[in-house]
């Protein structure tokens, strides 16, 4: 039986995260024991030394998959979002923020202890960003805390690989691909990290054997690890047989799309200054899916991907500070 129309384009299942953002320089990162570039887990107490060295920085929600959310509630998209935070002022901001943002959140916020988390994000002067993650309460977001209503009337459901690292959100991840396949809806996944991949490969690669994955998003660092090969052409060409559509982001080199077998490619966004790459990713898919949603045809998908992607690079932050819909359509019309 066809599926009934979904009244959400996409639902997504992510960390439920407040991100830290401030300056730093090579230095600090050096100092702090970073990998320039790089994201690492921390526990609480080093959240709160680091937290306390850092310079004044500027406080938002975010977390993955909420702002690819963020940016596809900007383009019209109808979303929701499924993460678990914890009942603190934290998780009060958090879900004050995204539902402002017109996103369905319904997930209850866990009593007691740990705290909602956080993200601690360094952008040295070159733009790079260095991420210290608290996973907190994000981490224990448990199969009955899904929506399975919502999951089920979504025409996407998209899942955030960074999530996938703790056992007791990546069992109901795996729970919520049942109800999607089930309910005829597609399933989106996003790498989101090599570290998270070097740890989950073995998942990963089952996922896509097993047809569970229909459009899978990677960066070029991503793709080449996922494949544990340094010939980028070939990750691709592997990974793209077990996947109905594959994107992979290039950085300056644009990005590129092999959905069923026929390979698209855009250039990226020209753009006078790189701020600061944090949701640079996110925000892609954001325009992507959004274009996706709209039937669009897969150029126009990378493009508007490309599109978001500049606008969020272009400052501090992983939150348009613009009118993204106004923004794409100008672009596609010019």
């Amino acid at each position: 039986m066809p599926a009934a129309v979904p009244n959400f384009d996409v639902v997504a299942i992510g960390n439920a995260i407040v991100d830290v953002i401030a300056r730093a320089d090579d230095g600090f990162i050096a100092e702090q024991g970073m990998s320039k570039g790089s994201m690492r887990l921390i526990d609480d107490e080093t959240a709160d030394r680091l937290y306390a060295a850092m310079g004044a920085g500027l406080e938002m929600s975010g977390g993955s998959a909420a702002n690819t959310l963020a940016g596809l509630a900007q383009l019209g998209a109808r979303c929701g979002f499924i993460g678990q935070v914890a009942d603190d002022q934290l998780g009060e901001v958090f879900a004050h923020d995204i539902r402002a943002s017109h996103i369905a959140f319904t997930t209850e916020a866990r009593p007691g202890e740990p705290a909602t988390a956080r993200c601690l994000i360094l952008v040295t002067p070159d733009a790079q960003r260095t991420m210290n993650t608290f996973l907190g309460a994000s981490q224990f977001l448990p199969a009955t805390a899904l929506d399975a209503d919502m999951i089920a009337d979504a025409a996407i459901l998209y899942l955030e690989g960074y999530l996938w690292d703790p056992a007791e959100p990546r069992a109901a991840m795996r729970r919520a691909i049942g109800i999607a396949k089930d309910n005829g809806r597609k399933v989106a996944f996003t790498l989101s990290d090599a570290f998270v991949i070097d740890r989950h490969r073995d998942d990963f690669l089952a996922l896509i054997a097993e047809g569970a994955i229909d459009i899978l998003f990677a960066n070029e660092a991503e793709i080449i690890s996922l494949q544990q090969t340094d010939d980028f052409e070939a990750a691709v060409a592997t990974t793209a047989r077990g996947v109905p559509c594959l994107v992979v982001t290039r950085s300056e080199r644009g990005a590129i799309a092999i959905v069923d077998g026929k390979r698209s490619e855009v250039p990226s966004e020209p753009i006078d200054q790189v701020v600061d790459t944090t949701g640079a990713g996110d925000l892609f898919a954001a325009g992507f899916l959004a274009g996706l949603s709209q039937q669009r045809d897969t150029i126009s998908c990378l493009t508007m991907g490309a599109i978001c992607a500049r606008e969020i690079i272009s400052h501090v932050g992983a939150r348009s500070q613009v009118d993204l819909k106004a923004l794409v359509a100008d672009r596609l019309n010019a």
